[in-house]
């Protein structure tokens, strides 16, 4: 069985097994960590112009190289770091990107010192709870929101890069902020009932 559609999945994630583990596992689950939300974050930037799957390729050897996406970290890294991550082939080596989650982490440790909750912020987008799509099948879904526009606006203008609203919007996805599971795919329901709508 490869149709991914026979599996009662959304058709998006194909049959490769790490696309169909992240689908199954981690996609559309509301996501409250802030780190995490981060980490996130960071990799939909560096996903820019590129598969998603070729950021969860390399995601294991993106988390190593950036010290396991712990802001305290980033934040500090200077020229050298950055040299060091230009020529490490287990990460997209654009040194805009890299730039971008340096100065993220910053902003991110600026926002906690001013005793903003990153989570609550980006979450108040959606006022705190999911929002419940029923796409009976995921071509369906938008590429962008109203939510997603506000969000990426209100996240450069804190200065952060690589957050324009699509890729904003394959973040809420991603992060649970909305459901876009189709509505045949067995994590629909999983998912909805992790928001607490039974």
């Amino acid at each position: 069985m490869t149709d991914s559609h026979a599996e009662g999945r959304c058709g998006w994630c194909g049959t490769d097994p790490l696309y169909v583990a992240y689908h199954d596992q981690e996609w559309g689950v509301p996501e409250l960590d802030p780190r995490a939300l981060w980490e996130k974050l960071v990799l939909d930037g560096f996903q820019a112009g590129l598969a998603w799957i070729t950021i969860l390729r390399k995601r294991e050897g993106m988390r190593d190289a950036f010290d396991g996406f712990d802001p305290e970290i980033v934040a500090r890294y200077d020229e050298a770091d950055i040299q060091r991550l230009l020529g490490d082939a287990r990460i997209i080596r654009s040194r805009a990107k890299i730039n971008a989650a340096i100065k993220g982490a910053q902003i991110w440790l600026q926002m906690r010192e001013d005793g903003e909750d990153f989570s609550a912020w980006l979450w108040s987008f959606v006022g705190g709870q999911p929002i419940q799509n029923d796409w009976t099948n995921y071509r369906q879904a938008p590429t962008q929101t109203a939510e997603s526009v506000a969000m990426a606006k209100a996240l450069k203008a804190r200065g952060f890069n690589f957050c324009g609203p699509v890729i904003v919007y394959a973040f809420m996805q991603a992060v649970g902020m909305v459901n876009d599971h189709q509505t045949t795919c067995f994590r629909h329901g999983q998912v909805r009932a992790m928001a607490g709508h039974g």
